[in-house]
């Protein structure tokens, strides 16, 4: 009985092995490529699948998703004789599991040779300060180049990224001192700016405060000037209402020369024809008061008017 049962159990395990060979379970966004007795026969796709144990073999698992490689910093001679290393970023992805298997041994490596060759070929046409501003142009440049020679090992780049590009030290320190002077160069400009601004305020501010002084001073002026003239036209009337003789009005005009001549300004006198008039009618009223103008004929002085001059008669 102890045969039979190691007889049994033995084949119970076959069994069991047998079941876990055929039945085959393929995750998701992956794939399997089986082989019979060496050669290729199928590619397994995602989910449930049998095989024929002992007889068909899983070759390979790949991964069907997009992949994210980078690439250790390459360097790249310009085409002005200067090494710059560069660093790569490729996003691929398998699209024929069958090619990625049997057209390439070793598709990641391919992928990396192939990078650094077309890197090399593409920078090589470039100068320095192009490569630095052109990184646009050399991702689309090198992912047409590898897009069109993966496309064969089952392979599509969607991208390729330049994540650096590091030119020589002495280049870094003059591009740096170049950026500085620029920035100096920036600051100066907007200090100036700011200056001129400031300056124009200032001048604006001015401008509108003396517009706005003389703007005061004139209706200053204008107001005192008809109060003044308010002032005239009071005494005036004030002259009128009390009907003056011509006595009076010739003492208001002596009155008035005192505050004519005050002033280092006035160095010419325009005095009124009326003065001579009011001094005619001050003398007649002060000869009235006493003999301030007479005189015998003997001083030939001239006889007041309406005087009649006698001459004195001979005697023989």
């Amino acid at each position: 009985m102890e045969p039979i049962i190691i007889v049994l159990i033995i084949l119970v395990v076959l069994v069991f092995i047998a079941l876990i060979k055929t039945i085959q379970v393929i995750p998701q966004a992956s794939a399997a490529i089986v082989e019979r007795f060496g050669r290729y026969t199928r590619t397994l796709n995602a989910g449930l699948n049998i095989v024929v144990p002992f007889i068909d073999t899983i070759r390979n698992r790949i991964d069907l998703r997009e992949q994210v490689v980078p690439f250790p910093p390459q360097p790249v001679i310009t085409q002005d004789n200067l090494v710059v290393n560069i660093d790569t970023v490729i996003y691929y992805q398998v699209t024929d599991a069958r090619a990625a298997t049997y057209e390439v041994a070793s598709y990641i490596q391919a992928i990396e040779q192939l990078t650094v060759t077309t890197l090399r070929n593409i920078i090589g046409g470039m100068d320095l300060e192009r490569t630095l501003t052109s990184r646009e142009e050399i991702n689309a440049a090198l992912r047409g180049v590898l897009d069109e020679a993966t496309g064969k090992w089952g392979i599509r780049v969607n991208r390729v990224e330049l994540k650096a590009i590091e030119p020589p030290t002495s280049i870094q320190d003059s591009m740096e001192k170049q950026m500085r002077a620029d920035r100096d160069k920036r600051a100066a400009i907007l200090t100036a700016e700011g200056t001129r601004q400031a300056a124009i305020l200032t001048a604006e501010g001015e401008k509108q405060s003396q517009i706005l002084r003389a703007e005061g001073e004139a209706k200053a002026a204008a107001l005192r000037a008809e109060g003044e003239a308010q002032a005239v036209r009071t005494v005036f009337e004030a002259i009128h209402a009390g009907d003056p003789d011509q006595k009076l009005l010739s003492y208001q005009y002596l009155q008035m020369l005192p505050k004519i001549a005050e002033g280092d300004a006035n160095k010419l006198w325009i005095v009124p024809s009326e003065i001579g008039d009011a001094l005619k009618g001050l003398s007649g009223a002060m000869g009235n008061f006493g003999p301030l103008a007479g005189g015998s004929g003997g001083n030939g002085s001239t006889p007041p008017a309406g005087t009649e001059r006698r001459e004195k008669p001979q005697i023989d």
